[in-house]
């Protein structure tokens, strides 16, 4: 039972990994993006939507493991920084689904305020991150906040 709740733990980690780095990437590109020529700039969004596309993936498998590891350990769904996980991993859920394709969806209209967007798309990089980082934390610390 040890090693397949290592093997469980190794995935769990990756895919952790996998949901935050490209986001890291993001951050130079998305400061690219506003003086970007239109090929480029269509590189670029590109770049984007794959990252998101596999962000969204590896949180599947980063919740399909997480749920695996707390069945299988001594952790109860009721205990604090699982809940507050949880709290902060729904909230970013709907806040992936809204803060990047309909804006990426957006470069391709004409006329469209290429640096509202970029502004925008900055902040929700930034913001997503720090979603990510706090329950990267919460799952590292594992803080009793109650």
């Amino acid at each position: 039972m040890e090693i397949l709740y290592r093997v469980q733990l190794y995935i769990h980690v990756s895919s952790a990994i996998l949901s935050v780095g490209p986001f890291f990437v993001l951050i130079p590109i998305v400061n690219k993006l506003e003086s970007a020529q239109p090929g480029v700039q269509q590189a670029y969004i590109g770049i984007f939507r794959t990252s998101v596309r596999l962000v969204k993936h590896a949180g599947h498998v980063l919740v399909g493991s997480g749920v695996l590891l707390i069945v299988n350990s001594h952790w109860a769904w009721t205990t604090s920084w699982i809940v507050a996980t949880l709290m902060v991993m729904g909230g970013s859920v709907f806040f992936l689904a809204r803060a990047f394709t309909p804006v990426l969806k957006k470069f391709d209209d004409p006329g469209a305020d290429q640096q509202f967007l970029v502004k925008k798309l900055t902040r929700s990089v930034w913001i997503y991150l720090f979603l990510l980082m706090l329950m990267l934390w919460f799952m590292v610390a594992k803080p009793v906040l109650w």
